[in-house]
């Protein structure tokens, strides 16, 4: 087990970097647009919504190809203003290209679609059409609206600095994760939360906010992202790392609602797609607001 998470993750972790390298590599040769982000996040977008869907009680689940469509929409509308600025509309500040406007749209017509197709759909069978409804803003929320804040990162600055940024948000909860599995799997005694996540430990979440933050100062030192040098890159790997752990158990609350373990088997030693970004898709938001603030 430990061997599989090892070698899966290193090779998830050398993903990742390629990605954003590619990304970066593209932009400074003249080709914006961030076509490899934007790939990866279809992708990762269309398994997760899958995921999430099956996991819902069948009486209460939404129809998946809507789930998904409307994920899949909001991803991608995160790349309006780029493809907007190839007809001459492009603002004239990188910070100014934010598409939240055209997200809150596509956010409401999804819903609205669900909506009427739950009025359509109705037969008088009460106890079923609010629920499904609710699920649907739940999976529009957690797995299309959340990530944005990340994707957006990556107009933030110029793409030698916002690469770091997307590195920061991505490698700061996943090394939480690291270190908190091995300190928790060789250390751990006391239980941290024993219904949510059982093998979740207090030794093991201190292990796991040491190496967030570890992450963090390393990160610091690549490119200028913190303006009060290591003081922030700590306090950064604090507040990140700390979202990363809430972001784990809110999957882990919605997996235990659901009487489920794991998310799927899709990626071996870590379960499914939702259990490997889980602790990103909260840490998303707090690294945005960070650096946006910054």
């Amino acid at each position: 087990m430990i061997r599989t998470r090892l070698l899966v993750g290193t090779l998830l972790a050398l993903g990742a970097a390629g990605v954003l390298w590619g990304d970066t590599r593209l932009a400074q040769s003249g080709w914006a647009g961030f076509p490899c982000l934007w790939g990866v996040v279809l992708v990762a977008g269309f398994l997760a919504a899958r995921e999430l869907v099956r996991l819902f009680p069948p009486v209460f689940r939404p129809p998946e190809g809507l789930v998904i469509a409307g994920v899949l929409l909001l991803l991608s509308a995160n790349w309006y203003p780029a493809i907007a600025g190839r007809f001459g509309t492009e603002p004239t500040s990188l910070q100014d290209r934010t598409p939240w406007a055209v997200l809150v749209l596509v956010f409401v017509g999804v819903f609205l679609v669900a909506f009427l197709r739950e009025m359509h759909h109705y037969h008088g069978e009460p106890g079923a059409a609010i629920p499904r409804l609710a699920l649907v803003l739940l999976a529009l929320t957690y797995l299309g609206w959340l990530p944005c804040f990340f994707i957006q990162i990556r107009w933030l600055a110029e793409p030698d600095v916002s690469t770091i940024m997307l590195a920061l948000v991505v490698f700061v909860p996943k090394g939480n994760d690291i270190g908190a599995f091995f300190t928790g799997t060789f250390f751990g005694r006391h239980k941290m939360t024993p219904i949510l996540s059982p093998k979740k430990t207090w030794e093991g979440f201190a292990g796991g906010m040491a190496t967030g933050i570890g992450v963090a100062v390393a990160l610091s030192f690549l490119a200028p992202v913190f303006h009060n040098g290591m003081v922030e890159a700590v306090a950064f790997g604090i507040v990140v790392g700390m979202a990363g752990v809430l972001g784990d158990l809110a999957e882990s609350l919605i997996k235990r609602d659901c009487q489920t373990k794991d998310a799927s088997h899709a990626i071996p030693g870590f379960g499914g797609i939702l259990d490997v970004i889980d602790s990103v898709l909260l840490a998303a938001p707090v690294g945005y607001l960070w650096f946006r603030a910054g």
